[in-house]
């Protein structure tokens, strides 16, 4: 098992690394006291759905962490597991500022002499200055922007999810509504509709007949093509801000005949794609 400690100044960028290591697959648990780390560790080894990767955030909102992670370690060094530490950094400047756009109150404010910010910044960068010391990876995120911190982290532990988009190709019929969750919407609704056609009307777009029909429409095979096209344009897009999910919304009127076929059709042109973890839902197919 892999297994992550994730631990750093507070307002350095915890919780943005907590949801991309989430998105990348780690099971990651915020907050734990270090006592609870071993038995988490032992849990996670002894389940029946093992975990295989597993990440635990600490930091001073625990009243009970002092900075101390040598006899974690040290225990963790006889169990069955892959342990490293990551430690994210940031100027003091940055972290002032950081808290001010928040308005919050640093963890360790109230517990100095003048119960200051900056003062909070400085005990706790001295309380986990052995923790800095000890890590496996240090990221200074003061100039980082969170997908540049997201590429970093995937980078580091992401393995072979960090090029995986997840993208869900889903028909629909326009009168039922748009899907909320879509990304981008395509119409197809400008070919002709196979419901005028008697031998075609009880079928649906999975059927080879709907499809050779509507693929053979004037336009239909060019209009494919080009989406493709758009659609690989924008996911690269996508790779370069950190995002790993995407729905493509087709449409026509029912979501029966023009959008399933041409649904199944895109979906197949993009599963060839690297990368790319395609899978095709049609929300109202059956709804009619």
């Amino acid at each position: 098992m892999e297994f992550l400690l994730v631990t750093g100044l507070s307002g350095a960028g915890l919780q943005t690394s907590a949801k991309v290591l989430e998105d990348l697959g780690w099971y990651v648990a915020d907050n734990l006291p270090p006592e609870l780390i071993s038995r988490m560790v032992d849990l996670s080894l002894e389940s029946d759905s093992r975990i295989e990767r597993l990440a635990v955030v600490i930091d001073v909102r625990s009243r009970l962490f002092t900075g101390d992670f040598g006899w974690v370690l040290a225990e963790l060094s006889s169990k069955p597991i892959h342990t490293r530490v990551l430690y994210l950094d940031a100027s003091d400047d940055v972290l002032v500022r950081r808290f001010e756009q928040v308005r919050r109150s640093h963890p360790l404010q109230n517990d100095g002499i003048d119960g200051t910010l900056s003062e909070g910044i400085a005990a706790e960068r001295d309380q986990l200055a052995t923790v800095k010391a000890a890590a496996d990876l240090v990221i200074d995120t003061s100039a980082l922007a969170a997908h540049h911190l997201r590429q970093k982290i995937e980078d580091a532990f992401g393995g072979d999810a960090n090029s995986t988009v997840q993208v869900t190709v889903q028909s629909f019929g326009f009168k039922y509504g748009l899907p909320m969750d879509a990304d981008v919407v395509c119409d197809v609704r400008f070919l002709p509709n196979p419901h005028w056609i008697p031998e075609l009307r009880e079928h649906t777009g999975q059927s080879a007949g709907v499809r050779d029909y509507v693929l053979a429409q004037s336009g239909a095979l060019d209009y494919l093509t080009t989406y493709h096209h758009l659609m690989e344009l924008t996911i690269a897009g996508y790779r370069r801000e950190g995002k790993r999910y995407m729905t493509i919304a087709v449409g026509c009127t029912g979501g029966k005949h023009r959008s399933v076929a041409m649904s199944e059709a895109l979906a197949g042109r993009l599963g060839d794609d690297a990368g790319l973890n395609v899978r095709v839902v049609h929300r109202d197919l059956g709804r009619e």
